[in-house]
C-alpha cells in the first residue's frame, strides 16, 4: 500500500520536491517572516522584545550614516556592473575565438582568484594599497615620480582599491559564465554570416550579443545582489568595520554594526528588510526591462 502510494505518478513529483520545500521554509521563509516581525520591535539579547511599530524605519531614514552606507553600496554595485559585465564578455569572446591558443589554460588561471579566501585576498590588497612608500601600488607610482597616496583614507581612492579587489576576484568567474553561453551558440550562424560578408563586429552585435542575452541577464542579476550585499571585502580592506568617515561602510556593514556590535537586533532586522527590498526592486525592474516576464508567442 505504501509502496504503491510512493510510486504513484501523482504523488512522486511532490516527494521529489519535498526536500527543497522543507529547506526553503526552514532556512528562508521562516527567518524572513521572523525578521519582518523583529523589524517592528526593539529586540536585544537577554531582554524581552518590545513592539515599537515603525520607529526602527523612522530612525533609519533619519540616520545619515545609514544613507551613507546605502550610497556606498549603490556606487560599488554600479561600478562593478560597469566593469564586470562588458569586459568579461569581450574577454570570453576573445578566448573562445580561434585567435587564442590554450583557451583551457586561461579558464583555469582566471578562476583561481575566486578560490582564494576573501579574508586572505582582502589582507593582501590592504597591504598593496597601504600608504607607506614600500607598498606595492605606491612603489609602482613612485617610478613615475608620484608621491605616496593614502588610498584607504579617501572616498575615491578607497573605492579604487575596493573595486580593484572585486575585479580581481570575480572577473574570471564571469568570463566562465559567458564562455558557457558562447558554447551554446551554433557555429553555423557565424559561418552563414561570414558567407554574407559580415564583419567581426557585426557578428558580435547581431549574433553573439542577442544569443548571450540569457547569460548576460543572469550575470547582471547575481552581480546586483553581490554588489549590494558586499561586506567582508570592505571589512578586510579597512581591517574592521570602521573605515575613516565611513567611506567603506556598506549596508551589510551597517547592519552588522547595529545588530552585532550594538546589540540592536530589531533595528538590524529593519535594515535587512530594506536591503532585501532595494535588491528586489532593482532586480525585478531590470528583469522587466529585459523582457524576462514577457510570454513567448
Amino acid at each position: 500500500m505504501i509502496k504503491n502510494f510512493l510510486y504513484s505518478q501523482k504523488v512522486a513529483p511532490y516527494i521529489f520536491v519535498l526536500p527543497f520545500i522543507l529547506v526553503f521554509v526552514v532556512f528562508w521563509a521562516y527567518p524572513m517572516l521572523n525578521s519582518v516581525e523583529m523589524s517592528f520591535q526593539k529586540t536585544m539579547l537577554g531582554q524581552e522584545a518590545q513592539w515599537v511599530g515603525l520607529d526602527n524605519y523612522d530612525k533609519m531614514l533619519g540616520d545619515k550614516v545609514f544613507l551613507k552606507a546605502v550610497m556606498n553600496s549603490v556606487v560599488y554595485m554600479v561600478l562593478t556592473l560597469l566593469i564586470l559585465i562588458p569586459i568579461p564578455m569581450l574577454l570570453a569572446v576573445f578566448i573562445n575565438s580561434k585567435l587564442v591558443w590554450g583557451g583551457e589554460l586561461f579558464k583555469s588561471t582566471f578562476f583561481f582568484p575566486a578560490l582564494t579566501s576573501v579574508v586572505v585576498a582582502g589582507t593582501i590588497f590592504r597591504l598593496m594599497f597601504g600608504e607607506m612608500e614600500g607598498s606595492l601600488i605606491n612603489s609602482f607610482l613612485g617610478l613615475f615620480g608620484i608621491e605616496p597616496i593614502k588610498f584607504l583614507k579617501g572616498q575615491v581612492t578607497g573605492f579604487v582599491a575596493l573595486v580593484t579587489l572585486a575585479t580581481w576576484r570575480w572577473m574570471g568567474v564571469n568570463i566562465l559564465y559567458f564562455l558557457s553561453g558562447l558554447k551554446n551558440i551554433p557555429d553555423e550562424y557565424y559561418e552563414a554570416a561570414s558567407i554574407d560578408g559580415a564583419s567581426s563586429f557585426q557578428k558580435f552585435r547581431h549574433i553573439t550579443m542577442p544569443l548571450l542575452k540569457p547569460t548576460t541577464i543572469y550575470v547582471l542579476t547575481i552581480s546586483i545582489y553581490a554588489g549590494l550585499a558586499m561586506f567582508i571585502e570592505s571589512m578586510m580592506l579597512w581591517n574592521g568595520n570602521n573605515s575613516p568617515k565611513n567611506i567603506g561602510l556598506t549596508i551589510v556593514g551597517y547592519l552588522y554594526r547595529q545588530g552585532i556590535e550594538k546589540n540592536d537586533l530589531g533595528y538590524a532586522a529593519a535594515v535587512g528588510i530594506v536591503l532585501l527590498t532595494i535588491t528586489m526592486v532593482i532586480n525585478l525592474t531590470q528583469l522587466a526591462f529585459s523582457g524576462m516576464f514577457k510570454k513567448e508567442d
